[in-house]
């Protein structure tokens, strides 16, 4: 037996308000709209991000996305109308860009992931 996905969950207050914000965030339309109040992206193979309609829960999810180049990935979101934080340093070279979706869950972006320190 074998794990063959894995899906992170952000709940929202309002599917079609943040379907916007996180097509904005990826770049590109949901890849999977299952259900009325859930809709899906895929960001690598077999790993995927799905925002779901539960306003009881809403805000309370953080995300976090290892990004090859920290500076042009802000720059680009910018570009997508997107105010990512700034750059603050971790440790050991790891740098990190946290900012909020419309519900208040956090999304970080960081620069210098490793697997091993």
């Amino acid at each position: 037996m074998s794990i063959t996905h894995a899906l992170g969950v952000v709940h929202v207050t309002d599917v079609v308000t943040s379907r916007r914000w996180y097509a904005s965030l990826f770049g590109r339309p949901a890849d999977n709209n299952p259900m009325p109040t859930l809709v899906e992206w895929q960001v690598l193979p077999g790993a995927w991000v799905q925002v779901f309609h539960d306003p009881d829960r809403a805000g309370t999810d953080e995300l976090n996305f290892a990004v090859d180049d920290l500076e042009g990935h802000i720059a680009e979101l910018r570009e997508r109308g997107l105010d990512p934080g700034a750059i603050v340093e971790a440790s050991k070279g790891v740098r990190l860009s946290r900012f909020p979706d419309p519900d208040g869950n956090v999304v970080g972006l960081i620069g210098g992931f490793r697997v091993e320190y």
